[in-house]
């Protein structure tokens, strides 16, 4: 956090960090009143937390997966449940879900948690989109494919390839048709033109940012 403080005050934006538990429901109330009452309105809500737990039913311990519907879906949940009214009481806004194509096929690991609660951000937000639509209120979701992110060597290589860097990032390659990996910056433009004016006719749907992956059939 402290890192995306001082990039955007080295190029002379305004920014306020607040860390929040977005899956306690008094935190994100608190956290929204203040950013409401720092800057008067919420224009843009981007939801981008996540992680995964590796697992189909059998494996996954009922903790983790209580853990993970908490952190990838409530926490999508309780951010809306305490935006929406501020965007409503103002006539407009946007909200930018983040899921994963896990959400949507099988992407090469069980993790059953995780993909479960990631269809589940893309259909909250065709709900939501419906719902809020005619009260100037547009929400879509960005669907992330195979990135090349700190996460991938940090977290998934240990979890998946025994530690071997080299090999997760070449299986992940191997199934993208583009043949190379995106970054978070394919994801941030996603999210940027969904947030913005530009996508003034775009809600209740998806952009997914996997380099042809979810297009191939095997």
């Amino acid at each position: 956090m402290e890192e995306t403080v001082r990039r955007v005050r080295e190029v002379g934006g305004e920014i306020t960090s607040y860390g929040c538990d977005v899956t306690d429901s008094t935190a994100v109330q608190a956290m929204v009143e203040t950013c409401r009452g720092k800057y008067g309105r919420v224009d843009v809500l981007v939801n981008n937390v996540g992680g995964s737990a590796a697992g189909g039913p059998v494996a996954l311990s009922e903790d983790k997966w209580d853990a993970q519907v908490a952190f990838n879906l409530k926490s999508v949940y309780l951010m809306c449940k305490y935006v929406l009214p501020v965007m409503e009481a103002q006539g407009s806004g946007s909200i930018v879900n983040t899921a994963s194509t896990s959400g949507l096929r099988w992407t090469g690991s069980a993790q059953v948690a995780y993909a479960a609660c990631k269809a589940g951000v893309i259909q909250l937000g065709k709900v939501v989109a419906v719902e809020y639509a005619k009260k100037g209120i547009r929400v879509n979701t960005v669907v992330p494919g195979q990135l090349h992110t700190p996460m991938v060597e940090a977290r998934l290589a240990g979890q998946r390839s025994g530690g071997d860097v080299d090999k997760l990032l070449e299986s992940r390659v191997a199934r993208i048709p583009l043949g190379f990996m995106g970054d978070g910056r394919d994801t941030a433009n996603a999210a940027l033109f969904l947030a913005s004016d530009e996508a003034r006719f775009v809600t209740g749907t998806e952009i997914v940012v996997d380099g042809g992956m979810t297009a191939r059939c095997d």
